[in-house]
């Protein structure tokens, strides 16, 4: 157990911060996943630009890398352009 009332606030925060970065990845992978499943481009195209809001905000953050974000978003991008 840690001694000094910096790092027990420190580890409270951490497990705070965790939670919530968790919570926006799951968030973010689940609508990627939705993305992916949709088959109509009028209905992915206003998805797309969702999804891609949320991987910019999760890069910036760095719970994501950003070269993860730049190639989820490409992939995607490509997607729904290929779709009719």
């Amino acid at each position: 157990m840690a001694n000094h009332k910096s790092s027990i606030k420190r580890i409270r925060s951490n497990s705070a911060k965790r939670l919530r970065n968790r919570y926006q990845a799951k968030t973010t992978r689940t609508a990627i996943k939705t993305l992916r499943g949709t088959t109509l481009k009028e209905e992915a195209t206003p998805l797309l630009t969702k999804v891609i809001s949320m991987l910019d905000r999760l890069a910036k953050k760095n719970v994501i890398h950003k070269n993860k974000a730049a190639n989820n978003k490409s992939k995607l991008t490509k997607f729904v352009n290929g779709l009719n």
